[in-house]
């Protein structure tokens, strides 16, 4: 740091000593407190503006608003006037002692005002000035940065914090008390400090430094003088005092000295520093007024990639410049010279000099220890580091030192010093280049105490630098000329002018850059310059990032190296390009490298370049010529021409194919790019069936650059009738397709069924019907009907060849089924002999209907399985007797199912359309024949419940009894617990007996036998055991008896004799018989009871009576010769199953029974259901439908 005197002023009146100085905000006038004046002077030359009076007695203090707008002074008269910018005074107010000191707001311009014995507040929009006593006198006062409080130095040795009303917040107490007064405060600037810190300086000649909150920042600073002011810079870096030493000193912020800014012949009374610059005034008692500039050396070192520089006089920051990394060294002492090197670095303070080392060898660490400590004090001009040792520069003198001080070596130069710089070596053995002011370049090693000259110039050195071989050294003079010589030979390679600086590449021995006149200039070998705009000074080259100083700055300048690259590329020198590329240069730079070698046929170079930027494609090629050179190949045209084909250069390729005689490659190469006109001129030499294959390749392109129409004509034209095929049905062109289709020959199977796989696609199934007859395949044809649902073209079909049955019925089964078409899929089922799926189909049906509560569903479901049983059991002899077995357990089902859907509504929903009495019975025909196991489905507690309500209705409170009594024994919902509790209560205020009514209607038209209304032996008769006849709606017991035939008559030769109908003669009146038989006593009406014949019928029924088991009426030739034909029903059932015969015993009761299912119902109930379901409630056969 120097301090360079920029004017200086001396007043000459009686009264001299200056008080106090003030600076306007803006830094273009200076206010001084000098006598009873304020005096105005021009910062810039010095130069007094305007005294301004207005006191009657001495001037203390000024002050400056923040502003700019207005300034104030306060004098020994005991008054404050107020100025403004333009010189003129505008206010006036008085206190009741001297004036001390005086203070602006930063924030809101009020004025702080302190005498001797108050302080006053005044602020423009107040009329009165706020006073408050004090008890001791006031020395200096400062304002917080933000304007919140005001801090005021005592006499007895406090410092005051009070806030804008003039409240004592902190009170600050020195240890010195009235024998040390407080003489000058000041409040740190920077706006980076996150605390508000005032520096305090007592006549104890202390300084010392506090927060906001009274806490002491660090120990008390010892000074030598009196301080008389404090003063910081704008940014609040560095501290100015001045006081009875008669100078300024300049210190850091932590209140470390740094140096001597101006020595003068009396005390220093006032310091200040003009806004945002390095120039100080400084106010003397004898009337001196002295500006200083502060010139602040740039105290620094580089070494590679490593940049150590003082920052705020005090610290030393190291630089990593290429990955920005900063390290901060606090050293709290003057930092004089800093040298770096590898992993040392030497730090000179006033007293020692210190030596650092890194923690550890990684290229990125930036973490420094102490190694060794130097305790002495040195003068050089120069400060170089090496692996063990110190060189001290002096003028003329060299001194290495080792980290013990011990002195090992010193030389004595012939002239001055300039240039000193480290260039490597073993540990301890370092060498160093030296440039003296005799123009003499010197190498000197560490170890050795003979300095070797390399050169002997005629003009003062000013910059070196030695090539990374050592073979070359470039030196910078005194006139700014570069000049390049080989060390070995002395010879002078080149030289350029406007140079300040040079480095050679660390990573390339024949690069160089310089810098000079705002240039930046880089030169390979003797290729000419190439330049770019550039600040500084060139201090390193590595690789491609050059570190380039300006001002106090270091940057690492990304440069990249395309120039000399492309000097190197015009001289086909292409590993010397390649070596310059690796410094770096952009991706395009590789790419022209890697072209550009390719071409000349350098492919060790061009493949390098080309994995630098990935890509694929030319290493293939490279690689795929390297194998081709292995195997003997040695035609460079030939390798060119394929490089000029890969560039795109096709016209180029194809001449070197010609020349090479080799026409084919140029061929396959137009045609693979479509320029089937340049192909033409090579297909005539060469092989004949190139034209076709050209010919496909254009159609190719046509189909590829969407013209399917011009592509499908070439391939048919050159026979290439599948692509053409796919192309057309692509497109569906349909008309073009069966004409292609028509013209081919039937042998032609595969492209003619492509064309009928089209049609199929495009729903032309007439032209795909058409193709498949002309090839001939009926399988193909009956897939096409059967997937386009054209049922009767494929049954023609079948009709035709029986082999095919499979392939029509199964899947025309599947789709009736799919579209609940179930008996029509049946039927298509057996016709493709696949019953068991017809079967499994239905079970699946009849499974989901019984699960799903679809009871009525899944009776007939299981009526068409019984019936589906009796077919196979007709077609098949093996199983005959398990189909039989199955028919009548199915039927079984089919009919509980069907009663049980009427419970089961009953149950669960609000309303019924059921008549009681058919409730009634039915529940009865249902636990009748619920004696064995229960089917799935099926509730008994829904059946038991609804019989006990229909009972309790129609007067059966006995059998209403019975079925409560029943379904407490039962778990019953709990939906039907409160009404069957209530029912169950009900019931036995009733008489324990049924309706005679309803017992009437259970007697046996056999042998007239009143039955129980629930009988546990099934729906039979209790005395002659013969199976009751239900309707099949109202489930009541219908007049019919079921008879068989005698042994030898067929049911042709029976229903002929039936249909005779004799008629016969009552001869005599009916009268009662009474018939004893062993096991039973019974009585029947005859006719006539000599002659049996006469009834024979009724003599067959009543002869066969009585007993435990179950006899049969079996009637002769004689006794059906004599029945009448409305009075039979005959059950036709399809063979293997017998017919079964009824007889009506009431011919007046209309009995109607369904052809298809032959279920029996009242002729009336019948009709009805009919009408209502437009077919047969039970097997649901339409009433239009033939039998």
């Amino acid at each position: 740091m120097r301090a360079v005197l920029a004017w200086k002023d001396r007043l000459h009146d009686h009264e001299q000593r200056i008080y106090d100085l003030a600076f306007k905000p803006d830094g273009s006038q200076l206010i001084i407190a000098s006598g009873p004046r304020v005096l105005v002077y021009d910062t810039t030359d010095g130069t007094l503006i305007q005294p301004l009076k207005g006191h009657k007695d001495t001037v203390y203090c000024v002050a400056y608003a923040k502003d700019g707008k207005r300034f104030a002074s306060g004098s020994a008269d005991k008054s404050i006037i107020i100025w403004t910018s333009k010189l003129e005074g505008i206010l006036k107010y008085t206190h009741n002692d001297s004036i001390q000191c005086v203070a602006y707001n930063p924030v809101t311009h009020q004025l702080a005002s302190c005498s001797c014995g108050d302080f006053g507040l005044w602020s423009p929009e107040q009329k009165s000035v706020n006073k408050h006593k004090v008890s001791s006198r006031i020395t200096c006062c400062g304002w917080t940065n933000d304007g919140q409080y005001l801090a005021l130095g005592m006499m007895n040795g406090v410092v005051s914090i009070r806030n804008k009303n003039g409240e004592e917040k902190v009170k600050i107490e020195r240890p010195g008390g009235s024998s040390s007064p407080i003489w000058s405060i000041a409040w740190n600037p920077s706006k980076d400090e996150h605390n508000d810190i005032l520096a305090v300086a007592d006549w104890g000649r202390k300084l010392s430094f506090y927060q906001l909150s009274g806490k002491q920042i660090g120990k008390d600073r010892t000074l030598t003088y009196d301080p008389c002011c404090v003063s910081y810079f704008s940014k609040g870096e560095y501290i100015i005092m001045g006081g009875s030493d008669k100078q300024a000193s300049l210190y850091t912020k932590d209140g470390v000295r740094l140096g001597t800014i101006g020595e003068q012949n009396t005390w220093v009374w006032s310091c200040r520093v003009k806004p945002d610059s390095n120039f100080v005034v400084l106010g003397c008692q004898d009337g001196t007024i002295a500006c200083y500039q502060l010139i602040f050396s740039t105290v620094h070192g580089l070494y590679k990639d490593r940049y150590a520089y003082r920052d705020s006089m005090t610290d030393v920051i190291v630089q990593h410049l290429i990955t920005e990394q900063k390290v901060r060294i606090k050293c709290r002492e003057l930092v004089k010279k800093i040298a770096i090197y590898r992993n040392r670095l030497a730090i000179q303070l006033p007293e020692k000099i210190l030596i650092y080392e890194l923690y550890s060898d990684d290229s990125s660490d930036m973490h420094y220890r102490i190694k060794e400590k130097i305790g002495r004090k040195f003068e050089c001009n120069l400060l170089v580091v090496c692996s063990q040792h110190i060189i001290l520069c002096q003028e003329k003198r060299l001194q290495c030192l080792s980290f013990n001080s011990v002195r090992e070596k010193e030389w004595l130069m012939e002239s001055l010093i300039r240039y000193i710089k480290v260039i490597g070596g073993p540990q301890g053995r370092e060498g160093l280049l030296v440039g003296l002011k005799n123009g003499a370049i010197l190498k000197i090693f560490v170890d050795n105490p003979f300095p070797i000259t390399l050169l002997k110039l005629s003009t003062s050195v000013r910059c070196l630098d030695m090539s990374a071989s050592r073979n070359k050294l470039a030196v910078v003079d005194e006139h700014n000329t570069l000049l390049v010589y080989d060390i070995n030979t002395k010879e002078l390679l080149f030289q350029e002018p406007n140079a300040n600086s040079v480095a050679w590449n660390t990573q390339c021995e024949d690069m160089l850059c310089f810098s000079g006149n705002g240039y930046l200039n880089i030169k390979a070998s003797n290729f000419p310059l190439h330049q770019q705009k550039m600040q500084g000074f060139v201090v390193g080259y590595n690789g491609s990032r050059i570190f380039c100083l300006h001002v106090y700055s270091m940057s690492a300048v990304e440069v990249p190296q395309s120039a000399p690259m492309y000097q190197y590329l015009e001289k086909r020198m292409f590993t010397e390009a390649y070596q310059i590329a690796c410094l770096g240069v952009t991706d395009n730079d590789w790419r022209d490298l890697a072209t550009e070698a390719l071409e000349g046929l350098d492919f060790d170079t061009a493949k390098k370049a080309f994995i630098r930027i990935r890509d694929l494609r030319y290493l293939e090629l490279i690689n795929s010529i390297e194998e081709r050179k292995k195997r003997g190949e040695n035609d460079n045209e030939l390798f060119l021409a394929d490089v000029y084909a890969y560039q795109g250069k096709f016209h180029e390729a194809a001449k070197l194919y010609k020349r090479s005689s080799h026409e084919s490659r140029a061929l396959s190469m137009y045609t693979d790019l479509r320029m089937f006109e340049y192909a033409k001129d090579f297909v005539g030499s060469t092989d004949p069936k190139s034209s076709r294959m050209l010919m496909t390749k254009q159609a190719d392109w046509a189909k590829s650059s969407k013209e399917p129409r011009a592509a499908a004509e070439m391939y048919l034209s050159a026979g290439e009738h599948l692509k053409a095929i796919d192309i057309i049905g692509e497109h569906g062109w349909a008309d073009k397709l069966i004409d292609i289709a028509r013209k081919l020959d039937k042998a032609e199977r595969e492209p003619l069924a492509k064309c009928a796989l089209y049609f199929k696609r495009l729903k032309h199934h007439g032209y795909a019907s058409e193709t498949y007859s002309k090839m001939g395949d009926l399988q193909a044809l009956v897939q096409l009907h059967v997937e386009t649902h054209h049922w009767d073209e494929a049954f023609s079909l079948v009709e035709k060849h029986s082999n095919l049955k499979n392939e029509v019925y199964v899947p025309y089964a599947r789709w009736l089924a799919e579209n609940d078409r179930f008996e029509e899929a049946q039927r298509a089922f057996h016709k493709a002999g696949k019953q068991n799926e017809a079967v499994k189909v239905l079970e699946q049906l009849t499974h989901n209907a019984v699960v799903e509560n679809r009871f009525n569903d899944a009776g007939y479901y299981y009526w068409m399985l019984s019936m589906q049983c009796l077919d196979i059991a007709r077609e098949s002899e093996e199983q005959r007797d398990e189909m039989l077995k199955k028919f009548e357990s199915f039927q079984h089902l089919a009919e509980l199912y069907h009663v049980y859907h009427s419970i089961q509504r009953y149950t669960d929903e609000p309303f019924s359309s059921h008549l009681p009495e058919t409730l009634f019975n039915i529940c009865r025909f249902l636990l009748n024949n619920l004696t064995k196991d229960i089917p799935l489905g099926i509730s008994k507690v829904n059946t038991l419940y609804a019989l006990a309500k229909q009972s309790q209705k129609l007067g059966a409170y006995k059998l209403a009894r019975y079925s409560y009594e029943k379904l407490q024994q039962l778990h019953i919902p709990s939906r039907f617990q409160e009404s069957i509790e209530v029912g169950s209560l009900t019931i036995r205020s009733k008489p324990f007996h049924d309706s005679e009514d309803l017992i009437e209607g259970m007697m046996c038209y056999r042998c007239s036998t009143n039955n129980p209304l629930l009988n546990n032996q099934g729906s039979v008769c209790i005395n002659c055991r013969q199976p009751f006849i239900y309707s099949a709606s109202s489930y009541e017991v219908l007049p019919l008896v079921q008879f068989y035939l005698e042994e030898g008559v067929s049911d042709e030769e029976a229903v002929s004799l039936i249909d005779l109908e004799v008629p016969h003669v009552d001869k005599k009146a009916a009268h009662w018989q009474e018939i004893d038989c062993s096991e039973s006593q019974m009585l029947r009406m005859d006719d006539c009871v000599d002659d049996l014949e006469e009834d024979p019928f009724t003599a067959k029924m009543s002869f066969e009576q009585g007993g435990s088991n179950f006899v049969p009426v079996k009637v002769s030739r004689s006794v059906l010769r004599s029945m009448s034909r409305r009075d039979v029903l005959i059950k036709r059932w399809p063979r293997p199953i017998k017919w079964e015969y009824f007889r009506s015993l009431l011919p007046d009761v209309s009995i109607t029974m369904c052809p298809t299912c032959f279920k029996m119902f009242h002729s009336e109930d019948y009709e009805l259901l009919v009408l209502q379901h437009n077919c047969c409630p039970y097997c649901r056969r339409p009433i239009d439908e033939p039998n």
